[in-house]
């Protein structure tokens, strides 16, 4: 009998085959209306409003000077909305604490993951097994400074990756 292997990250979501609106009520029902856990136990909390935030991009991206918005659906960022459990659950992704850009300096309580070299999912943990999700996005322009980051440690430790 052979034995396959349970597949860690969901099918990607075609685009074109949904409404906006279609894509927010998979939000909903898949994020907001259930439990989530991450591999260690931290109960993430989902918003109908962290919406707009994780699947809208910026059309003024990459220029100085502009004010930046949320302005443009991403298909990239849409079509990976299922992997961000799958992340979360992910014993293997790789952990890094996170950077607090108001007091520019990494925050014990904001927790990275990162997994299939660039994808990234930013949860904020409020109090012990409670966190929100931020955010989850591909890191290609900004992963190399993520991984330079110190690495997640349970105990509340940040710990500086050895080069």
């Amino acid at each position: 009998m052979e034995v396959t292997e349970k597949k860690r990250y969901s099918e990607l979501l075609v685009f074109h085959d949904h409404t906006e609106q279609e894509f927010r009520d998979l939000w909903s029902q898949e994020y907001c209306r259930k439990l989530i856990k991450t591999h260690d136990g931290i109960r993430v909390h989902f918003y109908d409003n962290n919406f707009n935030h994780a699947f809208y991009e910026s059309s003024q991206r990459n220029q100085s000077g502009r004010k930046k918005s949320k302005d443009i659906l991403s298909p990239r960022r849409l079509a990976r909305m299922m992997w961000i459990k799958d992340v979360l659950t992910d014993p293997e992704a790789e952990m890094y604490v996170g950077y607090d850009s108001a007091s520019q300096s990494y925050t014990q309580s904001k927790r990275v993951s990162v997994v299939k070299n660039d994808y990234v999912v930013v949860i904020q943990i409020y109090k012990e097994k409670e966190a929100r999700f931020i955010t989850a996005f591909n890191a290609d322009n900004s992963i190399d400074k993520i991984k330079m980051g110190p690495r997640w440690q349970a105990d509340g430790g940040g710990k500086k990756k050895e080069r």
